[in-house]
């Protein structure tokens, strides 16, 4: 099945002249030269199209009003259709559909946000790495090399450009899922739970291993974040142990952004992490077709002495401790799924 599906991933990729897929990502592999960070203009980007979601939903607030409080104004459905659809534009499910039609929607895995990741010149360079085949950890499977996406560095932390088209499209789907469950009478602990049995399943089908042969943490870690960005939009949340305001607010019955949040530094840098770092998050590799030893025998020969250079005073505890402080997000359980077929540069690096 694996075979079968890594041969339509190709022919697809072959017939395909404008798109690419971003199913995996490899951060063993360190650029040659250390990254721009980008997470400022990511972050502007961001902020831009959330402005733009909230002013298509006061112009239509504005529009219903008028229809409300004027009777010769025209076009105007039946004053309670009008009052049903000004409740919905100034709930927090308006504002969270309108942000995520601009950056998380699209046919999977593409999205609006995905896509201006892996094409927009950023000031700073270099934005973008990714190694080339014969150096990849996919070197003997192509397939799944033709499917990385791209190195980026945003706030210090390094991942796939993948992972920004989980936190707004998957986080998404978390959020339905989420609210779906409350709808339902579950508690909040138990709708999250929902929302990361859902993560799970689609790491183990069509994001991840029936599709690759990687089931990827770091991916689920995204989508818990993406589920945290949406409900932070328009609810305070608690990260860790601080507390963050709505990004935007209801105000005189249109949405505002919120003057007591500093957004340069809120829209999005809490959402990133090393969580979206393969290297650091470490993924669950098949032992299907040799895809874990290959992996691991690449790490080893190559991406090791890498690591150690950039860190020499790294040991194996450290590692270890690091990759297993990203076991929960920020004390929230997010999904992460313990498993022999990792390969982590503790037990690979250091296993002598």
């Amino acid at each position: 099945m694996n075979k079968l599906i890594h041969i339509f991933l190709c022919l697809a990729l072959l017939t395909a002249p404008s798109a690419a897929f971003a199913f995996e990502t490899d951060q063993f592999n360190l650029p040659e030269k250390p990254l721009a960070d980008i997470g400022a203009e990511v972050t502007e980007y961001v902020r831009e199209n959330v402005a733009q979601a909230i002013e298509k939903i006061n112009r239509e607030i504005a529009a219903r009003r008028e229809c409300l409080e004027n009777k010769t104004a025209k076009n105007c459905e039946s004053a309670e259709k009008n009052r049903r659809r000004l409740n919905y534009l100034r709930s927090d499910e308006a504002v969270a559909r309108e942000v995520f039609k601009r950056l998380g929607d699209g046919f999977v895995p593409f999205t609006a946000a995905g896509s201006w990741m892996e094409s927009h010149k950023f000031r700073a360079q270099p934005a973008r790495y990714k190694t080339n085949l014969k150096e990849s950890i996919f070197a003997t499977f192509p397939s799944n090399y033709f499917t990385i996406s791209e190195t980026v560095n945003l706030y210090g932390a390094q991942f796939g450009t993948d992972k920004i088209a989980h936190i707004f499209q998957q986080g998404y789907t978390y959020l339905r899922i989420y609210q779906r469950g409350l709808a339902k009478g579950l508690s909040k602990e138990a709708a999250i739970k929902k929302a990361n049995d859902w993560g799970r399943r689609s790491e183990r089908t069509f994001y991840g291993n029936l599709v690759s042969g990687v089931y990827s943490n770091a991916d689920l870690a995204a989508n818990f974040a993406g589920l945290r960005f949406y409900q932070n939009l328009t609810r305070a949340i608690v990260i860790g142990d601080e507390l963050k305001l709505p990004l935007v607010v209801l105000e005189n019955g249109v949405w505002n952004f919120n003057e007591n949040v500093n957004l340069p530094k809120n829209l999005l840098k809490p959402f990133v992490s090393n969580h979206l770092n393969e290297a650091l998050n470490p993924s669950i590799y098949t032992k299907a077709f040799g895809l874990r030893s290959s992996v691991r025998g690449h790490v080893k020969a190559r991406a090791c002495a890498q690591w150690k250079n950039l860190q020499p005073n790294f040991t194996k505890a450290d590692y270890e401790a690091h990759s297993n402080s990203l076991r929960k997000w920020h004390g929230e359980e997010y999904g992460f799924t313990l498993n022999s077929n990792f390969v982590t540069l503790a037990e690979t690096c250091f296993a002598d």
